[in-house]
């Protein structure tokens, strides 16, 4: 018998509940997996308490995962039985078996885990979509990361790092600031102790940055816009800190003539020719060793709501999966 986590009404993590689920038979267009490794985003913690509404409750929640298909439906010419799958973007990951659409699936390379593949297709693909597409990132970029020791953090530091970009990181602790340098972070700001704004004009000699990536949300806002340079970005993706209400447009003039962009990686990667490109581009920056994807923390998936806990309370780093 198949298990999985069941929300069955939105709240803390305790409403997370291991249960028993009946699984079925792929219908068209859709294959049935066994998952291997299931991976643990903030995105989840946005479903569980309801921020992000389900389409229907009870729910089980999870974005990523990776595995073997067990069986296709009718109409699905793009895998087999047998083949090694990762995806993120379907929501239902918590779970050991699963029916999910064929077409939100990519193949995963000899060469890379189903530990790593579960761990890095929506944070790798965030990366790739920010980096490369959102704003594109060269040597000439000096960028501005919040939680550079998060998991999507310890991706951007090393793929910027690999583009020549100059990297200044927010981070916590001085552990984390560690963790940072270690993947490329040029510069590294412990926001508890410092402010960053001053700190970002500091490092780029009065400037300011070309882009800020910024999942935090309501902490770090509008502070965020005062680090850019005239016609700089603001990329708010997240808001682990909660979201920014009443936004007004307007400041962004007196402030530089600024821009500000809210994207979400399932645009990016919404038609299959797009999520294909976009898991390739991460597949080569891994294979290449340019981007290596650390999993710093393991649990049962029986034990998700142990991880969320973990997670809201900034007790993670890098990478975190669940093995089911």
């Amino acid at each position: 018998m198949a298990h999985a986590i069941v929300v069955n009404e939105v709240g803390g993590p305790d409403v997370l509940k291991w249960q028993e689920v009946e699984v079925g038979e792929p219908g068209t267009g859709e294959v049935k997996i066994r998952h291997h490794a299931v991976g643990l985003n903030y995105i989840d913690v946005y479903f569980r308490t309801g921020a992000y509404p389900a389409a229907a409750v009870p729910f089980t929640p999870g974005m990523e995962a990776a595995g073997e298909v067990l069986a296709v439906g009718a109409d699905v010419d793009i895998l087999k039985p047998g083949d090694r799958v990762a995806y993120a973007g379907a929501i239902g990951s918590y779970a050991t078996e699963r029916i999910a659409p064929a077409d939100k699936m990519v193949k995963l390379p000899g060469a890379i885990s189903y530990e790593q593949g579960a761990a890095m297709m929506l944070q790798g693909m965030t990366t790739r979509y920010l980096l490369r597409k959102t704003y594109n990132v060269t040597s000439d970029t000096t960028l501005l990361f919040h939680a550079a020791a998060g998991g999507v953090g310890l991706l951007a530091c090393q793929w910027a790092a690999h583009l020549g970009a100059t990297i200044i990181g927010t981070v916590g602790s001085e552990e984390k600031a560690q963790l940072a340098k270690e993947n490329g972070c040029t510069h590294t700001i412990l926001y508890r102790e410092e402010n960053f704004v001053e700190r970002v004009k500091e490092l780029t000699n009065g400037e300011g940055v070309d882009v800020v990536y910024d999942a935090i949300g309501k902490d770090t806002f509008p502070s965020s816009l005062d680090c850019l340079k005239p016609f700089g970005l603001w990329a708010s993706f997240g808001a682990s800190s909660g979201p920014i209400e009443d936004f007004n447009i307007g400041i962004l003039a007196p402030k530089g003539s600024l821009y500000a962009t809210r994207p979400t990686l399932f645009t990016y990667v919404n038609k299959r020719e797009d999520l294909l490109e976009t898991a390739q581009d991460l597949f080569d920056v891994v294979e290449q060793g340019h981007v290596k994807i650390t999993i710093n923390q393991t649990y049962d998936l029986k034990d998700a709501a142990q991880a969320h806990r973990d997670l809201e309370a900034r007790k993670t780093t890098g990478s975190t999966i669940l093995i089911p």
